[in-house]
């Protein structure tokens, strides 16, 4: 694995799903269900109508700015596990920031545009500050950076919890919500008619790819933050600030989970719920970015097949008898064997073993 290419890794990680997806359909066999049913009623799900495409894209969307964010900061050798909350509270931070300033600007199509780009940025800055956090703790802390980034997702689910539970609950609500965006701020339903996805949506998803492709590979910036994370000592050597440049790495990380953040809030919730039931995207993540051996460009793909999974096991889940506990089971296999063989390259790198050390 440490001798392997980009393009050997990723036929590695293609390898790897196909042979969960196998097993996984013997587990469904096993338990006295038709696999053949059980694998066309995925595909239906995934890809079988507009609307199965429709949601598929609309989980790929997300999908794809969370695995940017992690691929960011595995791709420049710093584990953020904490896009998840990351991801919390840039998504918090737009509705807030949206439900606040809609008095203040006009109604209509120009005040929409205001607010999604208001709320888009204040997304971003939470996202990013929220991130700075544990790499500030890592450069110069000494701090595991594992460590404080999953400590940090539960401060997030915890604070935003109480928040919408209380102070920020919206007026009338049964459930523990903020109020609802205005109506007039959402993003057009283009292609799809679907209250939850929006072509534009992915379009941003794509350009952020497209931006955050040309940092890491064309820019002085992304240059240092790769060699910092895979050899410190020659940065150092070479004038990089490594300190510096974990911070950087975790904060545009961040910044990049704060736009999975705002999309989600604004194209699919139209509000802010109790995020303890908010899917796990930001864990979730970090498999799409492994299936993408970390670069960026390679998490378009890596989203769309996760996307269409989700969307899949939502459709079996509903017109099926399947137990949800098995389509998790099937999912978490192809979790598990697409992240396995990254984990051990990583580990190896990081160990020395193989010939190969930091």
């Amino acid at each position: 694995m440490l001798g392997a290419s980009a393009l050997q890794r990723l036929g590695i990680a293609t390898a790897s799903t196909a042979l969960a997806l196998a097993i996984g359909l013997v587990v469904v066999a096993a338990a006295g269900y038709d696999p053949g049913t059980f694998l066309a009623d995925m595909f239906e799900g995934a890809f079988g109508d507009r609307n199965a495409i429709g949601r598929t894209l609309k989980f790929t969307t997300v999908f794809i700015l969370v695995g940017v964010a992690v691929a960011v900061a595995f791709r420049a050798g710093v584990f953020n596990i904490g896009v998840q909350g990351q991801f919390i509270v840039g998504g918090f931070a737009t509705v807030v920031s949206i439900l606040w300033l809609a008095p203040l600007l006009p109604g209509g199509t120009v005040g929409g545009l205001a607010l999604l780009a208001l709320g888009t940025v204040a997304g971003v800055v939470a996202g990013g500050l929220y991130a700075a956090l544990p790499g500030i703790l890592k450069a110069y802390g000494g701090a595991n950076e594992i460590i404080t980034t999953i400590m940090l997702n539960f401060i997030a689910v915890g604070v935003v919890g109480y928040l919408v539970e209380g102070p920020l609950r919206g007026e009338g609500n049964r459930a523990p919500n903020t109020a609802r965006i205005p109506e007039y701020v959402r993003l057009p339903s283009v292609v799809f008619d679907s209250p939850d996805f929006s072509i534009v949506g992915l379009a941003v998803a794509l350009v952020v790819v497209g931006i955050v492709s040309v940092v890491m590979i064309r820019t002085r910036i992304g240059y240092d933050m790769v060699t910092s994370g895979h050899q410190e000592a020659a940065a150092t050597f070479s004038g990089v600030d490594a300190g510096r440049t974990i911070v950087t790495t975790m904060t545009f990380s961040g910044m990049v989970a704060g736009v999975a953040g705002a999309v989600f809030a604004i194209m699919i919730q139209g509000y802010y719920s109790d995020p303890g039931g908010v899917a796990t995207y930001g864990f979730d993540a970090i498999a799409v970015s492994l299936l993408a051996a970390n670069n960026p460009l390679g998490v378009v793909p890596a989203a769309l097949l996760f996307g269409g999974l989700d969307s899949a096991g939502t459709h079996i889940g509903i017109n099926s008898d399947v137990p949800p506990q098995l389509i998790d089971g099937v999912v978490g296999l192809v979790v598990l064997f697409v992240a396995a063989p990254e984990l051990f390259r990583m580990a190896a790198r990081r160990t020395g073993l193989g010939g190969e050390s930091r």
